[in-house]
């Protein structure tokens, strides 16, 4: 295909008009890179240890039959809430009233023949005074009136057993919690060998216990002691869905020995589980903790410590570790190795490496090299969040969000 004069023309023109265009299009040396920076501050954190945990009631009653007889009724809805003193179950009572009647009898007989007695050891001391008196006499009466008083006493005795036993018959509720449902129908026969009828837990307060290591032990120990040891720290829950709950913990227990297989000691507390407002107390779950419930337990100091924050988006890491990019003086752009404490998703609490009032580069990292020149200005300030705890990666601890000291 052959090509016209015109055309070859336009052709010409076209390349000579994009060579000029492309000379001109090269950029002149661009200036020092743009980044944010902050400076270096302390600020005022609550520090936070967390554990996983589980919820226990404080009491806990397996309820059994004391006597032999046959299980009359069952008052009480499985699953409620119970108060003490309140009647369970209810069995057979004729037999063991019958002989609590009998006993009585036997009790007052042994009274009427006691005080006959009483009266024959008088008349017989008082002849012992005259000529007619006999010392034999006085002897024989008085055995028998110390024998009919030692079988009125064993037939109180024998009575007030029988009233036991008649009180067993009613199984009522020894403390305040929330009963299980029944192992055994009304019917049926029971005796102390059968075992658990139901089982009673309380509900307000609640224990949790935590496995803690031996080492984040002595940490805690070194770190709260001094500062008042169990008061010095406060029990805060995070449930399963997230939630953090609304009550309060004090620590009030530590065990005594070391668990050999995982070098943990556990840490028991005590936290309130009130019911739920709106909830009747019928309800199916009118409190927010159960009996044996998975929990994250958050030890979080009282008084809230002083530490070197910055932006939590300001530190890198490599395989040497963390690290900064702080501006010296004349501009430059230096990298600084640092040691992280407990630090939240936003904010890094630095334990050594860098000094108050220091400048860290915070933003535009990815166009820092070391040693270069950069133009700094103000970071972006961030936007405004909820205090939130988080577990430090390397210790099991965390911190809330802190805030600048004025």
């Amino acid at each position: 295909m052959r090509y016209r004069p015109f055309t070859k023309l336009v052709l010409l023109l076209l390349i000579l008009s994009v060579l000029p265009v492309s000379a001109g299009a090269q950029r002149a040396p661009a200036g020092p890179p743009a980044v944010g920076v902050v400076r270096a501050e302390r600020q005022q954190i609550t520090q936070t240890d967390e554990f996983i945990g589980r919820i226990q009631a404080v009491g806990r009653v397996a309820l059994v039959a004391r006597v032999s007889a046959y299980l009359e009724k069952r008052a009480f809805v499985e699953g409620a809430e119970v108060k003490q003193g309140d009647l369970l179950y209810q069995l057979e009572q004729p037999p063991f009233q019958a002989q609590v009647d009998a006993d009585k009898a036997n009790v007052e007989q042994l009274e009427a023949q006691h005080t006959y007695a009483e009266r024959q050891l008088e008349r017989a001391q008082y002849l012992l005074k005259t000529p007619a008196g006999q010392q034999q006499n006085v002897d024989q009466t008085l055995s028998n009136e110390r024998s009919l008083a030692a079988q009125v006493a064993s037939a109180k005795a024998q009575l007030e057993e029988a009233e036991i036993n008649l009180g067993y018959t009613e199984i009522r509720a020894p403390i305040d919690g929330k009963i299980s449902a029944t192992e055994v129908t009304e019917g049926n026969v029971v005796s102390p060998t059968t075992g658990t009828l139901a089982n009673l837990v309380s509900q307000d307060p609640m224990y949790v216990l935590y496995p803690v290591s031996v080492r984040a032990g002595l940490d805690l120990r070194n770190r709260y002691d001094a500062k008042g040891g169990f008061n010095a720290v406060v029990l805060k829950l995070r449930l399963p869905d997230g939630r953090i709950y609304g009550q309060n913990g004090k620590v009030d227990y530590v065990s005594p020995t070391v668990a050999t297989n995982t070098d943990t000691v556990t840490v028991r507390g005590v936290i309130p589980n009130p019911l739920l407002p709106g909830e009747p107390p019928g309800a199916a779950a009118p409190r927010e903790l159960f009996d044996g419930e998975f929990v994250t337990v958050m030890i979080e100091g009282v008084e809230p410590i002083t530490v070197l924050a910055i932006p939590r988006a300001a530190v890198l890491s490599d395989q040497q570790g963390d690290y900064v990019y702080v501006v010296d003086a004349q501009n430059k752009a230096q990298r600084r190795s640092i040691q992280l404490g407990q630090s939240t998703p936003s904010t890094a609490v630095v334990s050594n490496g860098l000094k108050e009032g220091e400048l860290v580069i915070s933003e535009g990292l990815q166009r820092v090299r070391p040693g270069e020149v950069v133009s700094p200005g103000p970071a972006t300030p961030p936007p405004p969040i909820a205090p939130q705890t988080v577990q430090d990666s390397a210790t099991g601890s965390s911190t809330s969000e802190p805030k600048a000291t004025q």
